[in-house]
């Protein structure tokens, strides 16, 4: 679905290609969606966002109308990650301000460790850091987050079973991780997330992203535990979600920020989604 008010472009960066909505004026923001979602996730947010700044919008690689390469490798945060800086850079801003939902986040988090020059305020939503979920893992973790193992069994094992009912499974994940209905998401981004999840590319691509997580990323995280994010950060969380009911989620990035404040936003891990209001009101109290 469009993004009201804004402008939809595609370009090979980084060697893919990557597409991106954008509309606003002001200093640049950059926003990035989650699993199972596309930058639609942004349909009510970033019009609202984009009264004060730059507002960018683009699909993960492996989402959306975003490219989607065979490699498990290439599904690494860190590689997302230089999608997106090579995406400003495009643009033309050396520095942003960013923001990122659950895998988003994740990339968020590591672009600001692999590039602290370019970002200048950071907001992650509704995760903990990945090798703080995985290293070791709690059991209710696990059993809140199996999807993080099922998806990354070996091709074509997950494939093959979400493609025999991709929205029941991808409804399954909507309304797994805190107490959501399907009422409770937008029609018109309801249909855009499963024209994305119902081709077998895109259910290919978000299996690569899990994937990549246990193979790439949680050694890139480990070889960054003493790292710190320096910029202002805001660690948004769903205060009825399941991270909030298995971890102190502020707790969690107190070691890894030097700056960082956080808040709760009524709702589960879809408060995107769900509570735009409330997460339109933190958004632009941190990035004002």
């Amino acid at each position: 679905m469009p993004i009201p008010g804004f402008t939809d472009h595609t370009a090979t960066l980084n060697g893919i290609d990557i597409a991106w909505s954008e509309a606003g004026d002001g200093p640049p923001l950059l926003l990035l969606h989650g699993f199972p979602q596309t930058r639609a996730l942004w349909a009510r947010i970033a019009p609202e966002l984009a009264q004060t700044h730059r507002v960018i919008c683009p699909d993960l690689r492996g989402y959306g109308d975003s490219g989607k390469p065979a490699e498990i490798a290439a599904y690494s945060f860190r590689e997302m990650a230089r999608d997106q800086i090579a995406l400003m850079h495009h643009l033309g801003h050396s520095t942003f301000a960013l923001a990122g939902h659950d895998r988003g986040g994740r990339v968020a988090h590591r672009l600001t460790l692999d590039a602290p020059h370019a970002v200048t305020r950071l907001c992650v939503m509704d995760i903990v850091p990945t090798h703080t979920l995985l290293e070791p893992l709690k059991r209710e973790v696990a059993q809140a987050y199996y999807h993080w193992f099922f998806l990354a069994q070996p091709e074509p094992f997950p494939e093959t079973m979400i493609g025999h009912d991709p929205d029941a499974y991808y409804h399954s994940c909507l309304l797994g991780w805190g107490g959501a209905q399907l009422s409770d998401f937008d029609e018109d981004q309801l249909t855009a997330y499963r024209t994305a999840w119902r081709d077998p590319d895109t259910i290919r691509g978000m299996c690569n992203d899990y994937r990549a997580a246990l193979s790439h990323d949680v050694h890139d995280d480990a070889e960054d535990l003493d790292a710190r994010v320096t910029c202002p950060t805001l660690v948004l969380f769903g205060a009825q979600g399941a991270m909030a009911k298995a971890f102190d989620v502020p707790a969690t990035w107190e070691d890894k920020c030097t700056d960082m404040q956080a808040r709760g936003i009524p709702g589960g891990h879809f408060f995107p989604d769900t509570n735009p209001a409330d997460t339109i009101a933190a958004l632009k109290a941190f990035f004002a």
